[in-house]
């Protein structure tokens, strides 16, 4: 029997140790392919880019080519789309082109991008070869003044680009840079003269422009960044501070000389960008980031592909098995006695309903009220099963009038006793009954105190935010749970209450 025992236990800590390793990899899965992450509630900012293009139709062929952001490391696209009346729409690489018959008139054209999970892209793009350098065209005047700003910005901090940028960005402006710079200038003109400054020192550079994602930005002119070919890879800067990197809340629409937007076949034409936020679940956008990551089937075959409300009573029995392990321990490993094995899981459920004080106050009332009459009842002489319905009938009555007088009374703590399940209700009278009568009022009291003991450290349990996440999120912790509470089964230990129990009788024969 010992030897079946060990044989068991081998087994079921192998079982043990492999549902670990496969829990560790799905959730290694989940939060690598699906984004999810240990924190409930947890929000994905999402971002709304809109262009929008207007121009006075002149009775030609309309031809109009407008920037777009291409999928990238910095960020994903959830969702992209054109409002064009009658416009025929062809999206290419880096452009969105749109075409028309002859028309004339106010001409209007949107293009929406819905974009998520920004990060900091590190200054760094794809390694393409850098373009051929272009020398300005500058008079023999001015090249020497640039020369003596490139020999002025060496004694600055940082590397060849930073060092020109915080130049021309000194305050006061340093006067051979006061000299060579017009008075206003806007950030486009102010990124091409760096980048001519930078072909005179034998680097390639080129403009980036494109928008920051701030919440209700709405701007005629797009944000400008500058980009220079560095040690084999592209390196994004800030045009005003020399800060290395493009930001997490910047997207790139256009790079170099190409122009944001064009129309043929109108004049007077604008381009004006907008940018709104919004938030959703991150388990809502666990289906989008599985389709960006090719796993779209293994995401269709899971829970969170479900409709939302078979997904909100799937939350509540994902959580049972962890209430149950609490149970097991509380009886196989501490020694507490309880009215029914889970008894009180039930009661911590229903306190989840009924809120914890109003709850308990309820559960006293009702309990304390249907000993009064079983102990009544059983002066009848009734049998068992006659004896339990009428209690039920008893215990329904009771949280009619309870719920009537909270009703009348505005007693929200006397309704909650609707929430209460019934039959486990007047089992519990009738075990504290029955143990009443055969082992004493002491004992009886005793097994009602910790099963509302063991209730309230459940309940405490399952009502908590993160630890009911993480049994949804990663419901595989299930697996291990059950191994454990196998293993628990196996256990012929002392429990902790007969630790304390007998310990003066360790102490004597010491």
């Amino acid at each position: 029997m010992l030897q079946k025992l060990k044989s068991v236990r081998i087994m079921l800590s192998i079982g043990l140790f492999l549902s670990v390793i496969f829990a560790a990899y799905s959730i290694y899965y989940k939060m690598h392919y699906w984004g999810f992450n240990w924190t409930p509630k947890q929000k994905t900012a999402v971002w709304t880019v809109e262009s929008h293009i207007s121009f006075d139709a002149v009775g030609e062929p309309i031809k109009v080519s407008v920037s777009r952001p291409t999928p990238s490391k910095e960020f994903k696209i959830l969702d992209e789309d054109i409002v064009a009346s009658k416009y025929d729409v062809e999206m290419t690489s880096g452009k969105a082109v749109l075409s028309s018959p002859a028309r004339r008139g106010k001409q209007n054209i949107y293009y929406r991008i819905l974009l998520y999970d920004n990060v900091d892209g590190k200054g760094k793009t794809p390694a393409e070869k850098a373009d051929k350098i272009i020398a300005p065209l500058w008079e023999q005047q001015t090249i020497n003044a640039a020369k003596e700003i490139l020999e002025t910005a060496e004694s600055l901090d940082g590397d060849k680009v930073q060092q020109i940028i915080r130049l021309l960005n000194q305050t006061p402006p340093d006067q051979t840079v006061q000299a060579f710079m017009p008075e206003r200038i806007n950030s486009k003109e102010t990124a091409q003269m760096m980048i001519d400054l930078l072909a005179l020192k034998g680097i390639s550079a080129r403009m980036i422009r494109g928008i920051k994602l701030q919440e209700e930005k709405k701007t005629f002119t797009p944000d400008v960044m500058l980009e220079a070919y560095m040690d084999k890879m592209w390196k994004i800067y800030d045009i005003k501070t020399g800060k290395k990197g493009l930001p997490e809340d910047f997207v790139i629409f256009q790079r170099g000389i190409t122009p944001l937007f064009d129309v043929e076949g109108g004049q007077n034409s604008t381009i004006k960008y907008s940018v709104m936020k919004s938030l959703s679940s991150s388990l809502k956008m666990a289906g989008h980031r599985a389709k960006l990551a090719h796993q779209e089937q293994n995401f269709g075959y899971s829970i969170y592909n479900l409709p939302l409300n078979q997904q909100n009573a799937l939350k509540w029995l994902m959580i049972f098995p962890l209430a149950i392990l609490v149970v097991v321990l509380m009886r196989n490993v501490i020694g507490i006695s309880t009215m029914g094995t889970f008894t009180p899981m039930l009661i911590a459920m229903s306190l989840v309903e009924t809120g914890f004080w109003a709850g308990l106050f309820c559960f006293a009332l009702i309990i304390g009220i249907g000993i009064l009459i079983r102990t009544a009842l059983s002066r009848l002489n009734l049998l068992l099963v006659p004896r339990i319905s009428a209690v039920v009938v008893f215990v329904i009555l009771i949280m009619q009038a309870l719920a009537v007088i909270g009703y009348n009374w505005n007693w929200q703590i006397a309704s909650s006793a609707l929430f209460f399940p019934i039959i486990i209700t007047a089992w519990i009278i009738e075990r504290a009954s029955i143990t009443w009568e055969e082992e004493g009022a002491s004992n009886a009291l005793k097994q009602i105190i910790y099963s509302v003991l063991v209730a309230v450290i459940t309940y405490f349990v399952i009502v908590n935010d993160y630890i009911r996440h993480i049994m949804f999120a990663f419901n595989e912790l299930n697996l291990v749970i059950l191994f454990v509470v196998m293993l628990l089964g196996t256990y012929t230990g002392y429990r902790l209450t007969e630790l304390i129990r007998f310990a003066p009788l360790a102490g004597k024969e010491k």
